[in-house]
């Protein structure tokens, strides 16, 4: 089996990997920190990183596309340093891509945000090339399954839905 590797980031860990490693074709998740400036990145100690989540996939099954879709309708993209209650570049909207055609499905997929009018505003994602990704500590790792009431400001939203593409596209 081929697997691919998708890095995000959309405000606290926990919920994206939540709601991520669900999809079908995804896998495995582990939360962790990248686009700073640490290296040896901790929780303690993260200076400009995002809280991010690497998402090992098979892309048979499911496409960079479909997880960026879904990454856009789990975390509100339109929020420049913040999601929920959580605030500050740690929990800033980024996808971090490995190669020029995951940068590529990214810039469309922001741009088909952007057209649809199904968001509260324009996207402030920030597009990265992938750096360094530091594995989080191992209480932060599968923490919502772990503590199935913790805390967590990720949900699907129903209208952040973009069309289905047609074959010509």
């Amino acid at each position: 089996m081929t697997t691919e590797t998708a890095t995000l980031a959309g405000g606290c860990f926990w919920g994206m990997q939540d709601l991520i490693r669900k999809m079908d074709g995804v896998i495995s998740t582990r939360v962790g920190y990248t686009g700073g400036d640490v290296e040896n990145a901790t929780y303690k100690n993260h200076g400009t990183h995002a809280e991010g989540i690497e998402v090992v996939y098979n892309p048979e099954k499911i496409s960079y596309r479909r997880l960026l879709e879904f990454f856009f309708q789990i975390h509100d993209p339109t929020t420049e340093n913040r999601q929920g209650n959580d605030r500050g570049m740690s929990y800033r909207s980024a996808i971090y891509y490995a190669d020029e055609a995951q940068k590529a499905v990214a810039l469309d997929t922001i741009a088909d945000v952007n057209a649809s009018g199904l968001w509260p505003d324009r996207v402030v994602t920030e597009l990265e090339p992938l750096g360094a990704f530091w594995e989080a500590e191992p209480e932060h790792q599968d923490y919502l399954e772990r503590i199935p009431n913790g805390y967590t400001c990720h949900f699907t939203r129903p209208d952040w839905v973009l069309p289905k593409r047609t074959a010509a596209e």
